[in-house]
């Protein structure tokens, strides 16, 4: 199991285009993926779950990833994180 923690730096939070960007990059894992928010956790792999979280800039999301491909589906999330402007 892996987990990371990240800083929400767009100004407009974790809204609809960036998260359709990291819903989709993740699908294409094996791995159970989960984003974590609040004590709330969601399916990063869900969209609905994703923008049920209303997360604003600032927060502090903790995504983790458990399976076999978990090394490679985390770096795919650091990159597009850094690539959308989400997150340090």
């Amino acid at each position: 199991m892996v987990e990371k923690v990240y800083t929400i730096t767009n100004d407009a939070g974790l809204h609809a285009r960036p998260s359709t960007v990291l819903v989709s990059t993740v699908t294409t894992f094996k791995s159970e993926i989960l984003l974590e928010y609040k004590e709330r956790k969601v399916n990063l792999k869900s969209i609905m779950g994703v923008m049920s979280l209303g997360i604003p800039k600032g927060a502090s999301v903790k995504v983790i990833v458990d399976g076999d491909d978990e090394l490679q589906a985390i770096a795919s999330i650091d990159e597009v994180m850094k690539k959308e402007g989400l997150a340090l």
